[in-house]
């Protein structure tokens, strides 16, 4: 991971984060003074699962997968974390080392900011630990609403979640499968032959046409009946 010689103006891009959207200006300066660019090249590593945390991540561009491995070589995506987004919060304030491994699948640009820095402002601060716990909820709430779904919901209405996560999608419409097949349905608890079986049952019934990673909606209402 590269440290980034022309930085950019970190400030701006804390106050993207609902955890910082109410700080001023000397409060977002504070926290910039304890924060550092990196550019991570495709494929590269951001740190390991067991690695100590001595802060949290920001994605400036690029994306992110956070991913608990075994000791078979396999992983499960946990997380995909895009431009304006999170990562490593949980962990920090827990004081353990990381329990995922953080990978960037194309090349990316993140912040990291130190664990010193935030106990500082929180210390200064209580009300910034309010805004911290309301990030960390939201996170755990995702998660819970991830775990609902593979308990719940079968392969297929996750797959079609996934496709009709945009607004108001419509017969036409055509959804870039964001990762590979294989990172996607990792992150649909799903397998990659099973991911693929789907996609092929929904082409078979007219539902959707898949090029690639591009897939084409044909049948909007069929999607929302069957998923």
């Amino acid at each position: 991971m590269e440290e980034k010689k022309n930085p950019i103006k970190v400030q701006s891009f804390l106050a993207q984060l609902p955890q910082f959207q109410a700080m001023n200006p000397e409060e977002l300066d504070r926290i910039a003074l304890g924060a550092s660019e990196h550019h991570v090249p495709r494929g590269e590593t951001i740190f390991h699962a067991g690695d100590p945390c001595d802060g949290f991540y920001l994605v400036i561009y690029g994306q992110v997968k956070l991913a608990l491995g075994s000791a078979r070589g396999t992983e499960k995506v946990v997380e995909l974390v895009g431009p304006g987004h999170s990562f490593g919060e949980a962990v920090m304030f827990m004081g353990k080392p990381f329990i995922v491994t953080a990978q960037a699948l194309v090349d990316s640009l993140v912040v990291h900011v130190t664990k010193a820095t935030i106990l500082d402002e929180v210390a200064r601060e209580p009300a910034f630990a309010c805004k911290m716990l309301a990030g960390l909820s939201r996170r755990m709430h995702g998660l819970i609403c991830d775990m609902e779904s593979y308990s719940l919901r079968s392969g297929t209405q996750r797959v079609i979640g996934y496709l009709l996560q945009e607004e108001g999608p419509e017969n036409g419409d055509r959804v870039r499968l964001a990762v590979t097949k294989t990172v996607l349905a990792s992150r649909l608890n799903l397998t990659p032959e099973h991911f693929s079986r789907i996609l092929s049952d929904l082409s078979g019934h007219g539902m959707i046409a898949v090029s690639g990673r591009n897939v084409t909606i044909l049948d909007i209402e069929g999607l929302r009946q069957y998923g």
